[in-house]
């Protein structure tokens, strides 16, 4: 209280800090996904190309998919890929067939139909997920009402490189995200998606706030021998800039995150059931049951069922249909990690902390993949001699199951960024800082500021380190705090009106290679 306030006799009470200001920690696991929604319409009001946060699948159903028909009717689908059975000479080196009366088809999908971020965030939250922002790009497109060529690459149309780096683009104002993920730049040509990914480097090194989460193109369907050159081709596309501030996950996964429910005849051959006729009433081996059922959605002869109802029927009369809704099921559920690596990062970060390698850990609803890598094929994915683009490998363990194998950024030749949580930590460590010093903006750049930054700061790092975020045996060994003249400023940086303070801190870093060194020793004989 100034004495110049005070204009009558009597007793005043004029109270002071005790504390100093402290570091609110910001949040270090917020992925931000961009894509393609069922829709983005909320009480009137459109949610498309907006950033909106989000706290739970229920959230995310809300804003951005269709709402459910009142009973009877059946549920309403969300995504509604398409598939066709294709007849094949001899038996496919893709896993994805099925075999109808000594005959081999392939599961061939509508590649307009194909879409990623759905089920993607399904699989954050199963993961364990929390706050997300989800950027709808658009609705899905037509489709194409015809398979893919068999063995080619996988190209949905109806993904716009120009939607989604529109989309990327209205995050730069965001602060909060710490996780850009893309799961349908797979869907992108080569070029495209390496056009999206070097974008998402380069707005991550720019705002210094998030990681960009990377699926390779070809980890859904890998030659057991040419995947190498999909490897390659991911790397000579990540380009050079902001290569610390990406991180890639091979291959996908096969999951269990689509339900037996959301697949039917309606994802055969367009809904034409005709073409499904012969396939489950072939002439040499009759299934009047199945016949009844199939005539009666082309022509109901009473009340028509719903798409379920004959879908259940269709399954106990069938046993050929339950083999194809089966293995269209388990072709559908082959889906990109990069969702499932931001629902375990999440989890992780909210049980220990960045400082912590998202790594060694299983995925909940991982239940294959389509390829079982060995040491040394994960070798070459791990370390990378002349670009340094470490891609980490998702592997299944006898005895254990699938894991995610590998911790590293694309920036494996780094000293200083080689591992995800050591950039992770330092990410959160800096902008939690920022947020923090934003308080002594335009307060006097004198001692007693620097002071008080210097307590702040050394409180917040010191619990950090306490929680295990930093090394050393005491807080002296694992940061330092300088601010003042003579040490981290200059007479005349103070008349510029610039306060330096330098941080230096000693990050944990992932044990990758644990090494034993045994050695014999000669047994002594005692007398």
């Amino acid at each position: 209280m100034s004495p110049s306030n005070i204009k009558s006799p009597g007793v005043y009470i004029n109270e002071l800090d005790a504390f100093s200001n402290s570091v609110v920690p910001v949040a270090s696991a917020v992925p931000a996904f961009i894509g393609y929604t069922p829709q983005a319409m909320y009480q009137g009001k459109s949610y498309a190309h907006v950033a909106q946060k989000i706290s739970s699948f229920s959230e995310f159903k809300a804003f951005f998919c269709y709402p459910d028909a009142p009973a009877p009717a059946s549920e309403v689908k969300q995504y509604n890929p398409g598939y066709y059975l294709l007849q094949q000479q001899s038996q496919p080196t893709d896993p994805g067939y099925v075999v109808i009366n000594s005959n081999y088809y392939s599961v061939l999908p509508d590649p307009n139909t194909i879409y990623y971020l759905y089920n993607s965030v399904k699989m954050f939250y199963e993961n364990g997920g929390g706050y997300a922002y989800i950027v709808s790009v658009g609705t899905y497109g037509a489709p194409l009402n015809s398979p893919m060529a068999l063995g080619t690459q996988l190209i949905n149309p109806n993904v716009k490189l120009k939607d989604l780096t529109d989309g990327l683009a209205l995050l730069v104002n965001e602060q909060e995200p710490t996780m850009y993920i893309c799961p349908e730049a797979t869907l992108l040509s080569v070029a495209d998606n390496g056009a999206l990914m070097r974008a998402m480097l380069l707005q991550c090194k720019e705002t210094q706030t998030a990681m960009s989460v990377f699926d390779v193109i070809g980890g859904r369907n890998p030659d057991p021998i040419l995947y190498t050159e999909d490897i390659q081709t991911f790397r000579d596309n990540t380009g050079q800039v902001g290569l610390d501030y990406g991180a890639a996950y091979y291959p996908f996964i096969g999951t269990t995150t689509m339900r037996t429910s959301d697949i039917d005849y309606t994802n055969l051959f367009g809904g034409d059931t005709k073409q499904l006729a012969p396939l489950l009433n072939p002439a040499d081996h009759p299934n009047p049951a199945a016949a009844q059922i199939l005539a009666n959605i082309e022509n109901p002869s009473g009340t028509r069922l719903t798409v379920a109802q004959y879908h259940n029927a269709l399954i106990n009369a069938s046993e050929t249909y339950r083999n194809i809704i089966n293995q269209v099921l388990a072709v559908a559920n082959i889906l990109p990690p990069s969702g499932a690596m931001a629902g375990i990062i999440t989890n992780i970060d909210n049980h220990y902390g960045p400082w912590q390698a998202p790594a060694n850990v299983s995925i909940v609803g991982a239940t294959s993949l389509p390829i079982n890598l060995s040491e040394n094929q994960h070798a070459n994915l791990n370390i990378d001699t002349v670009s340094g683009k470490s891609i980490n490998a998702i592997r299944s363990f006898k005895g254990i199951g699938i894991l995610v194998w590998g911790a590293r950024t694309l920036d494996s030749n780094s000293q200083d960024w080689r591992y995800i949580p050591t950039r992770r930590t330092m990410t959160f460590l800096e902008q939690s800082c920022k947020l923090a010093c934003r308080t002594y903006v335009f307060q006097p750049n004198d001692n007693t500021t620097w002071d008080a930054v210097k307590s702040m700061l050394s409180s917040f790092l010191t619990n950090i380190w306490k929680e295990g975020g930093l090394m050393g045996a005491t807080p002296a060994d694992a940061f330092s705090v300088d601010c003042g003249l003579g040490t981290t400023m200059t007479g005349d940086d103070i008349l510029k009106g610039i306060m330096t303070v330098a941080i230096s801190v000693a990050p944990t870093r992932p044990a990758q290679f644990i090494e034993f060194t045994i050695q014999q020793q000669m047994q002594v004989q005692r007398l």
